[in-house]
């Protein structure tokens, strides 16, 4: 028996780690981490109960506690909405309508990821939907043209992580669930962020055509102003749907669920509007959104559950008095807490990192001072990160499936942008003043 909890705490990483390499399902990892470590701890319990007695009551609990949650019923949604407007056709129509805007700028369509992955993330709130819908598009298109690959290829795995950070973020909801932290300020917290990093991609990509002028094809694209007002028919029902999802939750008007329900109104109306809409389409679309929801849901269940034990053994607040002994300064265990999330970003995916570290480490960033609304916004950067990290990177495997480049190649291609991500979240952490405006700003607060 182990009465150290912070031996305790080692002992269950190794063990998770262990289920997991063996290849057992992530909620199942989860919840067998936390049964383990009620077996291997020295539980002090009542004489008429046994250790297999409290352990259902905390799996019972926690399933109840974190399933039942009238916010978790945005994510089925959203992630419905993201499957209608995947099937339609709004990725084409994003690319033609934004072509005659971008033409004059310095990177001329190479800024093509950069805007269509930012408006597609504004109502799929999927990072692999993202880059994957924007990117079947794009990267032909591109490379037809005579652009780069390399920064093509570069700028969509940057942009595609942008689905996480602008809102609706389907991370941003289960880390809101786990978290106790609005999911609507979650959402609106993200916006400035979002548009910082697209504009730092934005600004990169100048930077290189200006220096480097083969990256951009000698040939220009001749529009006038009429093809511009033309495009618009294109871009203005997907700026209206973002409006309505994202501008009814910050004016007071909605919570996330009602928006999101508006959303897939919103979605199929679009779907409409542009003749791509079916019964199959729809059938399909409901399918996949099932399927994904009863994914995501039970490996919330098993975080749940782990969450409880951390909770019940006491090893939050033996690792929060541990790292309080050190006498770190905040900066510096963020910088530790971000390295530890790059590191965990090579082996996992997004949504296991969130679920698996959150109940040990939110207990030790609040206790040094942070709001759990900025470490949110944090968080679903370092998740960004690990979607373009190998050898577990899935912005990765999404881009080689498209354009049938080697790894290696794709993974060299990123890395600028990668090293601008890391820039975004040395910003937000000197200023987090850009995740807090807009959420203080909010009506119905």
């Amino acid at each position: 028996m182990i009465s150290d909890p912070l031996l305790l705490t080692i002992v269950l990483m190794v063990i998770m780690f262990t289920y997991l390499l063996s290849s057992v399902w992530i909620a199942v990892s989860l919840m067998l981490t936390g049964f383990t470590g009620m077996l291997i701890y020295k539980v002090h319990l009542p004489p008429n109960m046994s250790i297999f007695t409290k352990i259902g009551d905390l799996l019972s609990q926690s399933l109840y506690d974190t399933l039942n949650s009238w916010s978790l019923a945005a994510l089925p949604l959203f992630i419905l909405m993201g499957e209608i407007l995947y099937r339609s056709s709004i990725s084409d129509r994003l690319l033609t309508g934004l072509m005659p805007w971008l033409n004059k700028i310095p990177g001329k369509l190479l800024h093509i990821n950069v805007a269509a992955c930012s408006l597609f993330a504004a109502v799929s709130g999927s990072s692999a939907a993202t880059t994957a819908t924007v990117g079947k598009i794009t990267l032909a298109e591109l490379k037809k043209r005579g652009y780069k690959k390399s920064l093509a290829i570069g700028s969509l795995a940057g942009s595609g992580t942008l689905g996480f950070l602008i809102p609706p973020s389907l991370i941003m909801i289960i880390y809101g669930v786990l978290a106790d932290v609005s999911i609507g300020k979650l959402f609106i917290a993200g916006i400035l962020p979002g548009l910082l990093l697209a504009s730092l991609y934005s600004g990169y990509i100048m930077i290189i055509s200006t220096l480097d002028k083969s990256s951009v094809p000698k040939v220009e694209d001749n529009f006038t102003w009429s093809d511009r007002v033309k495009s618009l028919r294109d871009l203005i029902p997907t700026f209206l749907l973002i409006a309505v999802v994202l501008g009814s939750i910050y004016g007071g008007f909605a919570t996330p669920t009602e928006a999101a329900a508006l959303g897939v109104l919103g979605s199929v109306i679009l779907a409409i509007y542009f003749k791509t809409f079916s019964l199959k389409l729809f059938k399909e679309s409901l399918f996949n959104s099932v399927k994904t929801t009863v994914m995501i849901s039970f490996i919330i269940a098993g975080a749940g559950f782990l969450s409880q034990v951390v909770g019940f053994l006491g090893i939050a607040r033996a690792i929060s008095e541990y790292i309080a002994s050190l006498h770190l300064s905040p900066y510096h265990l963020i910088l530790v807490v971000g390295i530890m999330y790059i590191f965990l970003g090579m082996i996992l995916d997004g949504i296991s990192i969130v679920v698996m570290t959150l109940p040990i480490v939110l207990p030790i960033i609040t206790a040094a001072g942070f709001s759990p609304l900025w470490f949110g916004i944090f968080l679903v950067f370092m998740v960004e990160l690990s979607q373009v990290t190998p050898p577990v990177g899935f912005s990765l495997f999404v881009i080689q499936s498209i354009s049938g480049e080697k790894i290696g190649y794709i993974v060299k291609a990123t890395m600028p942008f990668f090293i601008i991500m890391l820039l975004a979240v040395v910003i937000i952490t000197l200023f987090p003043d850009i995740a807090y405006y807009l959420p203080s700003k909010m009506i119905g607060k």
